[in-house]
């Protein structure tokens, strides 16, 4: 058996940018046609809820216009996303961190994996 100690550092603790390509086809594949962007959208919050950690998921307009650039059936199969943890300044708020989605224009999805951005 196995035994751990010390204390777990929480990721939610600091304040982090990243880069990700999500696979949307897998996420829309057999979906209604008129149902596929508002499914991409909800598989984009899903994942940056689980990559991020935080239920604060805020997309930016420029990310929203890009996935419905096609239009509401017309999901591209890949996007490539940068997702930032930052902290929430309002007094009143329930969480303390939020995840910040916005859009990364590229070319080719080739050889490309996460990067955190400094």
């Amino acid at each position: 058996m196995s035994s751990k100690t010390g204390a777990k550092k929480s990721a939610l603790n600091e304040v982090v940018t990243r880069e990700y390509t999500i696979h949307m086809h897998k996420h829309v594949f057999g979906k209604t046609f008129k149902k596929r962007a508002p499914t991409a959208i909800k598989a984009v919050r899903k994942f940056a809820e689980d990559a991020m950690g935080t239920k604060d998921v805020r997309l930016d307009p420029q990310f929203n216009k890009a996935l419905w650039s096609r239009g509401i059936k017309g999901v591209e199969h890949r996007i490539r996303v940068r997702l930032s943890r930052k902290r929430n300044d309002a007094e009143d708020a329930k969480e303390k961190l939020y995840t910040y989605v916005t859009p990364v224009t590229i070319t080719n999805f080739k050889g490309l994996q996460t990067q955190t951005i400094d």
